[in-house]
């Protein structure tokens, strides 16, 4: 046996499951009666998902949409930043999502100090974009994971590579 156990926190969302939800939510539009004849498209290039519409209603339509699919998906609305709605070439309107990855050095402090004001015994070391947070006891590690689901953070955060 280990004489210490550890895990890692981590915040990233499954490239699979985006295109999935967004090839789903692509299907949707392209039945529905409301846009047929329309400009849309929605467009994903590395972590910015683009979508363009003919007006606002049809953006907030689409993008009332991805969020479904993406929820169904197991995918956390919180991994998205959304951008302004600007005016697109020919009267359409054009809207930028960016899909968060990683936990960066200055937002995971509060995660530190949250578990540290716990006073469980594990230690929290920041690595790579992520937390890894080791203990001698699986207990103080479940408890650390309690604290961290009980938090609203701003990021989703995932619990992997147990060891």
């Amino acid at each position: 046996m280990p004489q210490e156990y550890s895990f890692d926190v981590v915040s990233k969302v499954d490239d699979q499951e985006l295109d999935n939800a967004l090839n789903q939510a692509r299907k949707e539009i392209a039945g529905r009666f409301d846009f047929k004849n329309t400009k849309t498209t929605i467009e994903l290039a590395g972590s910015t998902i683009t979508i363009v519409s003919d007006d606002e209603l049809k953006m907030r339509n689409v993008l009332d949409i991805v969020q479904g699919k993406a929820t169904k998906r197991g995918i956390s609305l919180k991994a998205f930043e959304y951008g302004k709605v600007e005016p697109a070439s020919q009267g359409s309107f054009r809207q930028t999502v960016t899909v968060k990855s990683g936990i960066p050095k200055d937002k995971s402090r509060a995660l530190i100090d949250a578990i540290k004001a716990a006073k469980v015994k594990a230690g929290v070391q920041y690595q790579d974009e992520q937390l890894r947070v080791s203990s001698k006891a699986k207990d103080e590690l479940q408890k650390v994971q309690e604290i961290l689901r009980g938090l609203d953070y701003e990021l989703p955060l995932q619990f992997v590579n147990y060891r």
